[in-house]
């Protein structure tokens, strides 16, 4: 199994995607990347309270250009939540059109990840050679969503609340064999499974801009998982959700022949990618993941290598009614250390 990895501007003091991935190059199928101020599933990435990163461009079609000449593919995301009153609009469509020409152009592009049914369309009438891809923010999940949109994608990633549904997972590889479509999947998300604030908060990310340029009310934060997870008595919930360990992602092989890693905001995107291409992780099993949750947590940390052996058999074979179940207690006892140990 190869990864598909996030893409990030690095600051003067960090370490360029680009030297990572040509050491892990072998592993390393894709690099996804959002098109610089334009709203996708993450913060916009050279633009922030009115600053501009003038030499974002430059920077990025360097670095797209260098991941080419190691032999990997580029995925343009164009995957927010919302793009407001714009989201039917022609001037939408010829930005997006402008944007994936000048690539085509300039460095090369393989594959378009949208959440926007207009932004497929456009995309796979007017660039055919594209893998147009479902994005995971799309929660598609069972064969009826996939039939639905069948004639605008090519590909898909698959809802990642049934990471660990081995019945569904094969159903839908079934289906997607049987179509001539790609199945992906993204496996270290640090989101709750079904959270009920996931459609609020991605509506919040793509407009970020201008919420950050409104007065806001304050005293409280938005997002669900920090609210949540405030009460101790809910961290049991950090082992209910969709993520893979690294020992555990040959498991997939068989279905999958990518693994998206989140590494767009994540403060060591080294330590994530080196993990699951070593398919192995010793550390607080929480930093891998994005978001992490490990400030709430700390200075507890869970331990990964604490994890007991019928971990991924017991977690894929159960029915997921976590409520009337204790195992995810009685491993949240044994791999919760204290961080100052």
């Amino acid at each position: 199994m190869k990864f598909a990895v996030g893409y990030q501007l690095p600051e003067e003091d960090e370490e360029p995607l680009t030297r990572i991935v040509e050491e892990f190059a072998e592993q390393i199928e894709e690099v996804y990347f959002p098109w610089l101020d334009m709203p996708s599933g993450r913060s916009p990435m050279t633009a922030r309270g009115g600053f501009v990163d003038w030499d974002g461009q430059r920077r990025l079609e360097a670095d797209l250009r260098t991941f080419k000449e190691m032999g990997v593919k580029l995925d343009l995301l164009f995957n927010a939540n919302c793009y407001g009153g714009e989201s039917l609009s022609q001037a939408l469509a010829n930005r997006v059109c402008s944007i994936v020409e000048h690539l085509l152009a300039t460095t090369g592009l393989d594959a378009v990840t949208t959440t926007s049914l207009m932004i497929a369309k456009t995309v796979q009438e007017q660039f055919p050679q594209i893998d147009v891809r479902a994005s995971v923010n799309m929660r598609i999940g069972t064969v009826k969503g996939m039939e639905y949109v069948a004639e605008l994608f090519d590909s898909f990633y698959l809802q990642r609340e049934y990471n660990r549904d081995f019945d569904r997972i094969a159903e839908i590889k079934a289906w997607t064999d049987a179509n001539g479509k790609e199945l992906h999947f993204l496996v270290n998300s640090g989101c709750m499974n079904f959270c009920s604030g996931q459609v609020f908060h991605d509506n919040l990310v793509a407009h970020e801009a201008a919420i950050a340029e409104t007065v806001n009310i304050t005293g409280w934060n938005p997002s669900v998982c920090w609210n949540y997870y405030a009460d101790r008595s809910h961290w049991v919930s950090l082992l209910q959700n969709s993520w893979v360990r690294p020992e555990d992602l040959h498991h997939y092989e068989g279905y999958f022949s990518v693994a998206k890693l989140a590494t767009r905001m994540h403060a060591n995107p080294r330590r994530v990618i080196a993990a699951y291409c070593q398919g192995q992780y010793r550390g607080n099993l929480l930093d891998l993941f994005e978001p992490s949750h490990g400030p709430l947590i700390a200075p507890a940390i869970i331990d990964n290598s604490r994890f007991p052996a019928d971990w991924f058999e017991r977690t894929t074979a159960c029915d997921k009614r976590c409520w009337r179940c204790d195992y995810c207690s009685s491993v949240l006892e044994q791999v919760l250390v204290s961080g100052e140990a």
